[in-house]
C-alpha cells in the first residue's frame, strides 16, 4: 500500500512574506526568520547541478522556474547534510522525513507538493541517465491540497483600478499604459516587464509576447490600451529615460527596466487607491481577464491560447463562471424554472 506524505495540517503557514521593498525591487523575498547566509547553504551534489543545466538548457525553463528548483533542492541538500546521508543512499524513508520536516517548518501543503515534485523530475531525470536504478519518491502521494477558486475583480473595481493613475506625469502615464495592458491582455508580469514597443502591431490591434520557454504568441490589445500605451511612449517615456538608451517598454524612475517586484508595489498601491479590500496582485488582473471573458461567451481554447498555457487542464478553474452562466441561462428562458 502506498506511503503517504504527511496530510496537510489547517494551520499550516504561507512559507514567505513579502518584505517592504523599493520600486526596483532591490530587496527580495525572503523566508520568516533568519535566512542561511551563502556560507552556511550546503554545497549542492553535482547531479543536482546537472538537473539544473537540464532545465535550463534542454527544457528552456524560465529563470523564475529555476529557481524555484534550486530553492527546493538547496533544501533537499541541507536535510542530507544533517542527516549525513548522500544522494545515491538516498530511500523512500528519507523523502518521507524531508517532507515532515518541510512541514515542521510550517510549509503550506502547496509547498512540500511542491518540492515533491521537485525531487521526483530529480530521481526521474538521474534514472535516464543511467545514474540511479530506484525512484524513491515514486510510491510517495503528494499531499492533498483543495481547489480554490481564483480572486478576480468586478468589472466595476476594473474601471475604478484604471482610473487611479495621474495622467499629468511621466510615470502616470507609464502605470496607466501597464494597467491597461495587464487588464487587456492577461499577461504574467515577467511578460509585462518584457516588452518592447516594436512589440506592438498598432494597426492589427495586438501585441507579441514572450511566455514561458521564451514562446512567442500574439494576443489581441483593445483600442484603449494601445491609446494609453501610445500616450506613454509619446509623452511619458523620453522623460523617464533621461537621454539614455533601453530596449524595454516600461521603464523605472532611474531609466532601467522596471523590474517585477516594482510592478508588484505599483499595482498593491493602486489597489489600495481604488479601495480594493484584498491585496492586488498581477495574478488577480490576470484572473479577472479570463474571468470576464468567460462571462462575455469566451471558450476556454481562445482563453487558454491568449493566457499562453500549454494545457488546457490548467484553466479548468474558470469552469466555476460557467457553471453560473448555465444557472442563468436556465433561469432566464426554462419556462418551469
Amino acid at each position: 500500500m502506498p506511503d503517504r506524505a504527511h496530510p496537510a495540517r489547517p494551520d499550516s503557514k504561507v512559507e514567505a512574506k513579502a518584505s517592504p521593498l523599493a520600486e526596483d525591487g532591490s530587496q527580495r523575498e525572503q523566508a520568516p526568520g533568519r535566512q542561511p547566509s551563502l556560507r552556511e547553504r550546503p554545497h549542492r551534489p553535482a547531479e543536482f547541478e546537472a538537473f539544473l543545466d537540464y532545465l535550463r538548457v534542454e527544457k528552456g525553463l524560465a529563470s523564475n522556474s529555476i529557481e524555484c528548483y534550486q530553492r527546493d533542492l538547496t533544501d533537499f541538500a541541507r536535510h542530507l547534510k544533517r542527516q549525513g546521508k548522500d544522494l545515491p543512499r538516498v530511500d523512500r524513508e528519507d523523502i518521507r522525513n524531508f517532507l515532515m520536516t518541510l512541514y515542521q517548518r510550517g510549509l503550506s501543503a502547496r509547498s512540500v507538493a511542491r518540492h515533491l515534485v521537485t525531487l521526483r523530475n530529480l530521481f526521474r531525470f538521474l534514472a535516464r541517465e543511467g545514474e540511479f536504478r530506484n525512484d524513491p519518491t515514486a510510491e510517495i502521494d503528494a499531499p492533498k491540497i483543495g481547489q480554490s477558486l481564483p480572486k478576480y475583480l468586478t468589472a466595476g473595481e476594473v474601471e475604478t483600478l484604471l482610473q487611479q493613475p495621474d495622467l499629468s506625469t511621466p510615470m502616470g502615464l507609464r502605470d496607466k499604459a501597464m494597467l491597461e495592458t495587464l487588464y487587456a491582455t492577461g499577461m504574467r508580469v515577467s511578460e509585462l516587464i518584457g516588452l518592447r514597443w516594436e512589440d506592438f502591431e498598432i494597426n492589427l490591434g495586438v501585441v507579441r509576447c514572450r511566455g514561458k520557454g521564451n514562446k512567442e504568441r500574439l494576443i489581441p490589445v483593445g483600442k484603449s490600451a494601445l491609446r494609453a500605451v501610445e500616450a506613454y511612449v509619446q509623452r511619458g517615456r523620453a522623460a523617464l529615460l533621461k537621454n539614455r538608451s533601453s530596449a524595454f517598454l516600461f521603464l523605472n524612475r532611474r531609466g532601467g527596466r522596471l523590474s517585477r517586484v516594482g510592478f508588484w508595489k505599483i499595482l498593491a498601491g493602486y489597489g489600495r487607491a481604488a479601495g480594493i479590500a484584498s491585496p492586488l496582485t498581477p495574478h488577480v488582473v490576470r484572473h479577472s481577464f479570463a474571468t470576464h471573458l468567460l462571462e462575455r461567451g469566451a471558450d476556454l481554447r481562445s482563453i487558454q491560447l491568449m493566457l499562453g498555457h500549454s494545457d488546457i487542464s490548467t484553466i479548468q478553474i474558470y469552469t466555476h463562471v460557467l457553471k453560473e452562466r448555465l444557472k442563468q441561462v436556465y433561469h432566464q428562458h426554462h419556462p418551469r424554472a
